[in-house]
């Protein structure tokens, strides 16, 4: 006979599968007495469980709200299913952030008993995403191990590549990882330089806690300070532009990781973005479907001038 314990978890599992048992078909699903199952029943109000019974030799037992919000119970397949779609979701960033996901992810691996952590592990290695618009992915587990980090409240030895694959290894005090919708990026205290600094998670190669305690006093917007460092990244060429939009509704439409913003009057916004080249520059400027004046420089006015008319030369 399975221990209480056990059969508590196993009793909760089967109400919740269907929407009622009766004494009987629950005795037998769990090889124990009609008295066992009465007095399990019992165990589980005492938990905080609402379970509903019908009176009567026919009557059965049904799960309905509890007092109190009780422990959630999932089996090996279900707990498994839980992990991979909130490994997605935080992949994905169909929730924006993925923080919330992410954050979920970490708590239920945590809590996982070693055989399905290693059961996540190994299907974790199996699944891929389709890159979004060619950009690096990274694998869950560093991704835990980063979120980790950031909640250990611990100082950290961060093994790191940057744009031009230069290796390095650097103390540094995790604080947030912020998701852009392309990439995640780890905000972290640099402890030699004294300052705070953005990491490409894809571009890190490990992070091992130490036993010294971070210091995250006085700290940043994590995200304000990851849409201030893609935006201000050095390109071949800039552009600045005016969109006929206040400023809430131009941050809309150019988000802040593509561009600097000041409004200019209450009704217009200039943005100034960076880009690869001027013909790159005029194909995301005219994706954006509004109006807009390019103010600098000629090549980008330019270059759009030239698509817009190759555009509608092609619909006439």
């Amino acid at each position: 006979m399975i221990r209480t314990s056990s059969r508590l978890l196993r009793l909760v599992s089967l109400l919740s599968a269907r929407s009622e048992w009766t004494c009987r078909e629950l005795a037998e699903r769990m090889a124990v007495t009609d008295r066992t199952v009465r007095r399990d029943i019992a165990r589980l109000r005492d938990l905080g469980y609402g379970v509903e019974s019908a009176p009567g030799p026919w009557g059965g037992y049904r799960l309905s709200p509890g007092v109190r919000t009780p422990p959630l119970v999932l089996d090996d397949e279900e707990a498994l299913a839980v992990a991979v779609a909130l490994r997605e979701t935080a992949l994905s960033g169909v929730l924006g952030t993925g923080q919330a996901a992410l954050s979920a992810l970490l708590k239920l691996r945590q809590s996982l008993p070693t055989r399905l952590a290693d059961q996540l592990e190994a299907l974790g290695g199996t699944l891929e995403h389709t890159p979004r618009s060619g950009e690096p992915q990274i694998d869950t587990p560093l991704l835990l191990e980063l979120a980790r980090a950031c909640h250990s409240a611990l100082r950290a030895t961060l093994s790191y590549r940057d744009h031009s694959g230069r290796a390095s290894v650097r103390a540094v005090d995790p604080y947030r990882l912020v998701h852009t919708g392309l990439r995640w990026y780890l905000v972290a205290r640099d402890v030699a330089k004294q300052e705070w600094r953005t990491f490409r998670a894809d571009r890190v190669v490990s992070v091992r806690p130490t036993t010294e305690p971070a210091d995250v006093t006085d700290p940043p917007d994590a995200a304000a300070l990851v849409s201030r460092g893609i935006a201000s990244v050095v390109y071949p060429v800039r552009t600045t532009v005016r969109l006929p939009l206040p400023l809430d509704r131009a941050l809309q439409t150019i988000p802040p990781t593509i561009g600097t913003h000041r409004p200019d009057g209450p009704e217009a916004t200039v943005v100034e973005i960076g880009g690869n080249s001027a013909d790159q520059l005029a194909t995301y400027l005219l994706g954006l479907a509004t109006p807009l004046t390019v103010l600098s420089p000629d090549e980008v006015r330019q270059a759009v001038v030239r698509h817009a008319h190759a555009l509608l030369g092609a619909n006439r």
